[in-house]
C-alpha cells in the first residue's frame, strides 16, 4: 500500500490541528514526519506518529510550548525546550545554530527539557541545505546496557554528522549508539524479517538476529561494543554539562517515559574558514568517487557513501507514493 506525500502530510497536519496545534506549527511538524517517510525512514516518520499523539494525550508533550533562550555567549547558546514538540524544537535549534554560524563561522545550541526529535538525520540535512556542516545528537531513556552489563543504564543516543555537497547530494550519517535503533527493530518485526547482523541478546543470553527477541530483553548491542558504549556515555554527559538538563540517568529516574531529553546542535560554515568553496567541492568529489570505486564484496552491489541512497528513495517515493504498513496507516486515519 502506498500513500502520496501530500496525502500523508495533509492527514498528519489535520490530526495535529485537531489536537490543538495552530496551522503553521501543525504544517511544520507534519512535514517533518512526511519528509522522513519520503526518505525511507519509516520507523521515525509516520510509524512514530501514533506514539507522539499518545504522548500529547498523556501530557508529556506541551503542544503550546516554545523553546526559550536561557543564556548565551558568542557562538554558543543554552535553551530550554519546555517539553514542546520535539521535531519543532529541534528544527528551531538547528536553524538558530545555522544563524549563529553565519555570524561566527560556528554555532552551537544546547537544549534541555525537550522531546524526541523523531528522525535525527533531518537536522543534518537541514544544516547541509544551508551549506553548513551539521553535527547534532540527543540522549534517550535508559534503553541499552553499558558494555559488560545486563540492565539498561545508558541510551542509544542518536548521533548525526552532515557535510554539504554543492548539488544537493549531501553526505549524512545518522546513527544510534546501538547496532539497531528500536524503531528499526520494530519495523523488522512488523515485516517478519530477521536482522542482517546480530543486534542484541535473547533471553538465554545468546546473540540473535531476531528483532522480537531483542525487544523483549532490551539488551541491544552498542556499536563497536565497548566503543559505542563509551561514546554513548560521553555524548550524554556533554549534553548534560552544557545544558544542566537531564542525563539518561535522570530521564530514567524522573520521567515516566522518554521525554524531557537533552540535545546539542552544531553548525559550521566551512567557507568562512577556507574561503575557497571550489577547492572544498573538489576534495569532496574526489573522496566520494574513490569510495564508490571500491571493489564490492558482493558482485553487482554498489558501494555507497552515507546518505547516497536517501536521494534515490526520496525520488522513488515521491513518484510512486510512500509505502506504508496498512494496519498502522488505518490506525493513524482513526486518530
Amino acid at each position: 500500500m502506498r500513500i502520496s506525500y501530500d496525502e500523508m502530510k495533509t492527514q498528519l497536519k489535520n490530526i495535529l490541528v485537531k489536537k490543538g496545534f495552530d496551522e503553521k506549527r501543525a504544517e511544520e511538524s507534519a512535514k517533518n514526519f512526511a519528509d522522513s517517510s519520503l526518505d525511507g525512514v519509516y520507523s521515525h516518520g509516520y510509524q512514530r506518529f501514533p506514539r507522539v499523539i499518545e504522548y500529547i494525550e498523556k501530557g508529556y508533550i506541551d503542544i503550546n510550548a516554545k523553546p526559550e533562550k536561557i543564556s548565551g555567549f558568542g557562538a554558543a547558546e543554552r535553551w530550554d525546550g519546555h517539553l514542546g514538540m520535539g521535531n519543532l524544537n529541534a528544527k528551531m535549534a538547528m536553524d538558530r545554530a545555522v544563524e549563529l554560524a553565519g555570524q561566527h563561522g560556528i554555532g552551537l545550541v544546547a537544549m534541555a527539557n525537550t522531546n524526541h526529535w523523531m528522525r535525527g538525520g533531518a537536522y543534518g540535512w537541514q544544516a547541509a541545505e544551508k551549506d553548513c556542516i551539521g553535527i547534532c545528537w540527543t540522549n534517550t531513556c535508559p534503553n541499552m546496557p553499558a558494555w559488560g552489563a545486563v540492565d539498561g543504564r545508558i541510551g542509544n543516543n542518536p548521533f548525526v554528522l552532515a557535510v554539504p555537497e554543492r548539488n544537493g547530494n549531501h553526505v549524512v550519517v545518522d546513527t544510534a549508539m546501538a547496532q539497531y535503533s528500536y524503531g528499526k527493530l520494530s519495523v523488522c518485526r512488523q515485516n517478519g524479517t530477521m536482522l542482517p547482523f546480530p543486534g542484541g541478546y535473547d533471553e538465554e543470553g545468546n546473540l540473535t538476529c531476531d528483532p522480537a527477541a531483542i525487544e523483549k530483553t532490551r539488551r541491544v548491542i552498542p556499536i563497536g561494543y565497548w566503543k559505542g558504549s563509551g561514546l554513548s556515555v560521553v555524548l550524554d554527559l556533554i549534553g548534560g554539562v552544557l545544558t544542566l538538563g537531564r542525563t539518561v540517568t535522570k530521564v530514567g529516574k524522573e520521567c515516566e517515559s522518554e521525554y524531557g531529553l537533552t540535545q546539542v546542535f552544531i553548525a559550521i560554515r566551512p567557507e568562512l574558514l577556507n574561503q575557497d568553496p571550489d577547492k572544498a567541492q573538489e576534495i569532496l568529489e574526489e573522496t566520494l568517487k574513490d569510495i564508490q570505486d571500491s571493489v564490492p564484496a558482493e558482485e553487482g552491489r554498489a558501494v555507497r557513501y552515507p546518505g547516497q541512497g536517501t536521494v534515490k528513495r526520496r525520488q522513488e517515493n515521491l513518484k510512486e507514493g510512500i509505502p506504508v504498513n496498512e494496519e498502522i496507516w488505518k490506525k493513524i486515519c482513526t486518530l
